[in-house]
């Protein structure tokens, strides 16, 4: 592959910056993400500019747009710090988490209302249990009652 002419390189880095902005806004193509990868693929560059190369005596040089990577990885960092989420996976991420966090909080509050319950229900089955001895001792401890006496019809 031959040099990049001067204007090759400067509509290259043009079109780096635009596709950068996209991304940054959260503009991403379907199934890209926020990344050098898909940063390449929205400019229409390969990312190989984006990292350093190595000449033949063993020297590293840097890359033709790698200027253009730690810009787009210090731009990024900025807003993750920020809590400005660009990738919607890592929005995702966070929903999933808040969600997660409240499914548990929701658990364990349903597990207390549930041990209160299962006391409740032991203590409901005591009194039961106890109130049921307690008419059979009283039914058996008192005298069969006998065939009451008729008494006549009250008349006026």
């Amino acid at each position: 592959m031959g040099r990049l002419s001067d204007t090759g390189r400067t509509r290259n880095e043009e079109a780096i910056r635009a596709a950068m902005d996209r991304l940054l806004r959260g503009e991403l193509p379907p199934g890209g993400h926020c990344d050098l990868k898909t940063l390449a693929a929205g400019a229409g560059v390969t990312r190989t500019g984006f990292y350093p190369k190595k000449d033949h005596d063993g020297t590293v040089r840097e890359g033709p747009y790698q200027h253009l990577a730690r810009e787009f990885e210090r731009r990024l960092k900025i807003l993750r710090e920020a809590r400005t989420v660009v990738d919607p996976r890592d929005a995702q991420i966070e929903r999933l988490k808040a969600e997660n966090a409240a499914l548990k909080t929701r658990i364990a509050l349903r597990d207390v209302a549930l041990d209160e319950l299962a006391a409740f229900k032991k203590l409901a089955l005591s009194r039961l249990a106890a109130q049921h001895a307690e008419i059979t001792h009283l039914r058996h401890s008192q005298p069969e009652p006998g065939p009451t006496p008729l008494r006549p019809a009250h008349r006026h």
